[in-house]
């Protein structure tokens, strides 16, 4: 399916977007890695819906508003986006640091959402259950960590970057580290809040993920008692890459 790349400016942000296909709208939002292009699963997905995939303020190309503090502030952009550009019924799928996001931003306001689904999403802390601190990782320790197929680890080391690719990994980082960097990778406040999240959801999870391994699943079942759970085997944190016909198919037939 054909795709557009463009800028809008959302909140005082230049924000880019990546959008294609046709159907309902499917707003994908990113992890820690950023949207470096159009990918493989999106344009799966493209077949089937209107896929909508933005780099966050402070990600890729995008630029870094002076409101940008914390998780909520992105939160409340991404619904100030969905306003911005007249979406309704709108299918949030967040994966990892963008799941954690999906949730802070369905806790605040349901009303043009009508799924949500968090693949290998962080948010929330699982007592007993110490998550990957990508933080303290080596550069290659973090791609290792992300794969359980090593050859798609190796394929990505050593995967030439240009310069703006180089700068982007950068400025990911940096603003990875202004939204996560304390409390690591979850918000104390989500669960008290999160019976307020009551669309359908889909928790996706890789059963080899390193960085937030399989019990932060469970864990996020019992935040939301009504949440579907779906583990996908010799899979690592980045199912819509490493397993992507299973991801695909696994959300196609969960947003119908």
């Amino acid at each position: 399916m054909p795709h557009s790349h463009e800028f809008i400016t959302v909140a005082g942000c230049k924000t880019e977007i990546y959008r294609g296909g046709s159907g309902a709208p499917l707003l994908f939002l990113h992890g820690a890695g950023g949207n470096p292009d159009w990918m493989p699963f999106m344009e799966a997905l493209s077949a089937s819906h209107d896929v909508i995939a933005p780099s966050h303020p402070g990600f890729g190309r995008s630029e870094t508003p002076e409101w940008l503090d914390h998780i909520g502030d992105v939160a409340l952009f991404y619904l100030d986006l969905m306003a911005q550009m007249d979406l309704t019924g709108v299918h949030l799928v967040g994966s990892s640091l963008g799941g954690w996001l999906a949730a802070e931003i369905a806790v605040r306001d349901q009303a043009r959402i009508s799924s949500l689904s968090l693949v290998s999403a962080a948010g929330i802390q699982v007592k007993g259950e110490p998550m990957g601190d990508v933080f303290i990782w080596s550069p290659e320790e973090r791609v290792r960590n992300l794969f359980h197929d090593q050859a798609l680890a190796e394929a990505r080391m050593n995967a030439p970057m240009s310069d703006e690719l180089q700068d982007m990994a950068l400025q990911n980082n940096y603003t990875t580290a202004r939204l996560a960097w304390n409390p690591r990778f979850h918000n104390p406040d989500l669960r008290k809040w999160s019976h307020r999240i009551t669309v359908p959801t889909l928790v996706l999870w890789g059963a080899d993920d390193k960085v937030f391994p399989e019990p932060y699943a469970h864990g996020w079942k019992k935040v939301l008692p009504q949440a579907q759970v779906q583990i996908l085997q010799q899979c690592g944190h980045l199912p819509q890459v490493e397993k992507q016909d299973d991801f695909v198919a696994a959300i196609q037939a969960f947003v119908g």
